[in-house]
């Protein structure tokens, strides 16, 4: 995965944690066991785009760490995140459906920083025999822009969320 899409993910993880909802990057390769209650395991499902490339230019910042000036250029994306909660059977479709409960809370109220919350959906909960865990599936549908900078050269390196969005 590319550092600025792994960076996305973290930071969403990050963020729910910050808002006491527990969250973990999926694929971390760490067991799922969660006795302490459901956890939202934090994947990105898709990242779309118009045109291919960072078309837009948006200006210059300056570098101070190499002592020069960068173009920045950047796209407006929607972002597809997996929630997927997690827990174990004996807690019940119950708790799973309150740590949904306060997620959909915790990402109304506030999202991460530089992204805007479109759309919010979960499925019915099921038991997923190969983790013997309860599974409700769950996705979050994000409006952001991406910026990268451009190099002398004409390379781009690797791009991250920039703020600024409009409610």
């Amino acid at each position: 995965m590319s550092g600025g899409l792994e960076q996305i993910r973290e930071g969403l993880t990050a963020h729910l944690n910050g808002k006491g909802i527990r969250a973990v990057p999926a694929w971390s390769g760490t067991a799922r066991t969660f006795p302490c209650g459901p956890v939202a395991a934090v994947s990105l499902r898709g990242c779309r785009w118009g045109p291919a490339g960072f078309q837009d230019y948006l200006g210059e910042r300056y570098d101070p760490e190499a002592g020069r000036w960068e173009e920045l250029y950047g796209r407006r994306v929607k972002l597809t995140f997996g929630l997927d909660l997690y827990g174990e059977r004996a807690q019940g479709d119950q708790a799973l459906q309150a740590a949904f409960d306060a997620l959909a809370g915790a990402l109304h109220r506030e999202g991460p920083p530089g992204m805007r919350l479109l759309e919010l959906s979960c499925g019915e909960t099921e038991y997923d025999q190969g983790g013997q865990l309860l599974r409700r599936p769950v996705e979050a549908v994000y409006e952001a822009c991406l910026y990268a900078a451009a190099e002398p050269g004409g390379l781009f390196q690797d791009f991250e969320i920039r703020g600024g969005l409009e409610p």
